[in-house]
């Protein structure tokens, strides 16, 4: 039943979507990076999302920024900015 699902269009156009400045998009770029374990792509992605308002990445961020995948500067940076927005 239906359309097939495509994972790597689907990638694709979640690329172009972010590159075009799509917060929700970036964020779920860094989802999908997280869950291939590709950590450090992953909080890049949340660090811009959250940056251009996306209120979901502060969570995974909080995450990261207890385990030491960022630093504490790099965090409140973040969470300024993602109050700017």
């Amino acid at each position: 039943l239906g359309v097939e699902k495509d994972e790597k269009m689907e990638l694709y156009y979640s690329e172009e979507a972010a590159i075009s400045g799509d917060p929700s998009s970036r964020y779920s770029l860094g989802c999908h990076e997280g869950g291939n374990g590709r950590y450090e792509r992953a909080v890049k992605h949340w660090i811009i999302a959250a940056k251009l308002g996306d209120d979901n990445s502060i969570k995974p961020l909080m995450d990261a920024f207890k385990i030491g995948l960022i630093s504490k500067e790099e965090f409140a940076a973040t969470l300024r900015a993602n109050q700017a927005a």
